[in-house]
């Protein structure tokens, strides 16, 4: 079950909630949980099992280690622990890839092949393993108190809003929300207009330029021109943003209907100076997941230069790989491992004191690139389209399959597109009441701008944002009623 499909829209969701506000405080969260595991069944009950399973080995584990007498037996449930996550993580996610490899290895040496099985993929394991290991890390830093009940673990686990796609939520920033949280009319409207622009990121713009992309990335690597490839992966990369982007606002907007606040996820990263920027800009709970879990443990900057930039690169290298059991994202975490430490050396320097455009131009420029080997099938694809960027194809045009898409709508997205993807027009769009004088945004809004909203003054700002968010359902609600492309780019990690 996806947030933009019409059973969760019109069925989920407004019976999940009416029943919430209508039961009593002690039975809140048994309804949450049963309504996350139903949410996380309903496309293949097959792999509730090891959700249900991963939820109670946690738990107890972070009970184990609370109760634990010494520091050094905690560490050893711990590691324990951690590995029999990243144990199953690995069955599930690599084991295919692992014995594809193996087999293609063991048959070019010895001539030999072996009949390798695909695991079926669980739906956001990377997701709840992550949510799973920072519990017990948690417990064991002392960062928050271990959960006495299964079942208010099983809500920090398997909360819908964020069980299929993040944002990744440390246990300690939800702790006492689990336990104790109150809802107000005001974060409840907060919650209903940020799902509502999410999902109008999500249905308006995304879908809209993944159609373009994927003709475009379905094409013979020999027929790509270069304005095909650019045309490609200019939908592609505002696909991505606007598809994860606006899963991560309804997520959000869903939990504030239920009194919950997560952490945001993104920060407008396409106007980022640098990969340095970008990241931290950039799926923000991944990256500082790994910064905090793995980067700063393996020594992070406190250390010799060479021993930082292998520590770059293997934090990388593992969030590639984390995306997909591929090659093609493995490459993409090297990619970005290396610019990352690049711009530690001199160059690094010289960029930050280069005019900030340049900066942005040789930013977006290196994203696009990592993105393209993110979306090819294979690495040879990946090369040959790269090549058809910069002009080394007999390719030419658009081609009849892509150049259907060349019109007044996919050319109207792309450029509403780049301008959501800047803080002016997040600001307008969303969170009216906190962002009409940006409290997180680098850039702040034109005077002009700041001018007119206070003339309207609070209750005209309040009836514009319900006008807009009820247009923007209004047009999501039909446009998800007349199209059937509707696809999740994350629901494949």
């Amino acid at each position: 079950m996806v947030f933009s499909s019409a059973i969760f829209l019109y069925v989920f969701l407004p019976i999940t909630l009416a029943l919430y506000y209508a039961l009593a405080h002690r039975l809140k969260n048994i309804l949450l949980l049963a309504a996350s595991l139903l949410f996380y069944a309903w496309g293949d009950p097959r792999h509730l099992p090891v959700m249900v399973g991963s939820i109670l080995f946690n738990w107890f584990v972070a009970l184990l280690i609370a109760r634990a007498p010494s520091r050094k037996l905690q560490f050893a449930i711990l590691s324990g622990g951690v590995a029999t996550n990243l144990l199953f993580l690995v069955f599930y996610k690599y084991s295919f890839f692992l014995s594809a490899n193996l087999d293609s290895l063991v048959g070019h040496l010895f001539g030999a092949h072996a009949k390798v099985y695909q695991v079926a993929l669980p739906i956001g394991i990377s997701f709840f393993t992550f949510h799973s290991i920072s519990y017990i890390v948690d417990v064991y830093r002392k960062d928050a108190e271990a959960l006495a009940s299964p079942l208010d673990m099983g809500v920090y686990i398997s909360l819908f809003p964020q069980l299929i796609a993040g944002p990744i939520i440390r246990y300690h920033d939800i702790a006492e929300q689990i336990l104790h949280r109150r809802n107000t009319l005001e974060r409840f409207s907060s919650g209903v207009e940020r799902f509502a622009f999410g999902l109008g990121k999500k249905v308006l713009i995304a879908n809209v330029l993944g159609q373009v992309a994927d003709q475009v990335f379905a094409i013979p690597q020999h027929q790509i021109s270069p304005s095909m490839a650019w045309f490609g992966i200019v939908c592609y990369t505002l696909q991505i943003y606007f598809d994860f982007s606006g899963y991560s606002d309804m997520a959000i907007g869903l939990a504030r209907m239920f009194g919950f606040e997560l952490t945001e996820n993104f920060n407008y990263p396409y106007i980022a100076a640098s990969v340095r920027e970008f990241w931290r800009r950039w799926h923000i709970s991944l990256s500082t997941w790994f910064r905090d879990y793995l980067y700063i443990p393996l020594g992070g900057n406190r250390a010799s230069s060479l021993r930082v930039s292998l520590n770059l690169v293997t934090v990388f290298l593992l969030c590639g790989l984390w995306h997909g059991a591929s090659w093609n994202f493995v490459i993409w975490g090297a990619f970005h491992g290396s610019l990352l430490v690049l711009e530690r050396t001199a160059f690094g320097r010289r960029l930050d004191a280069l005019p900030r455009y340049i900066g942005h131009t040789y930013t977006i420029l290196m994203v696009m690139i990592g993105w393209v080997f993110f979306r090819a099938e294979t690495l040879g694809f990946a090369c040959a389209y790269i090549g058809a960027l910069f002009g080394f194809t007999d390719a030419h045009g658009l081609g009849p399959q892509v150049g259907f898409y060349f019109n007044a709508q996919v050319l109207s997205t792309i450029v509403l597109g780049g301008i959501l993807s800047t803080p002016i027009a997040i600001s307008l769009a969303r969170d009216w009441n906190n962002r009409r004088f940006p409290s997180h945004a680098n850039e702040p809004l034109p005077a002009a701008v700041l001018s007119y909203s206070s003339a309207l003054g609070d209750q005209g700002i309040y009836y514009i944002r319900v006008v807009v968010t009820l247009f923007i359902l209004v047009i999501c609600a039909s446009e998800l009623a007349a199209g059937t492309y509707n696809p999740f780019i994350y629901f494949r990690f």
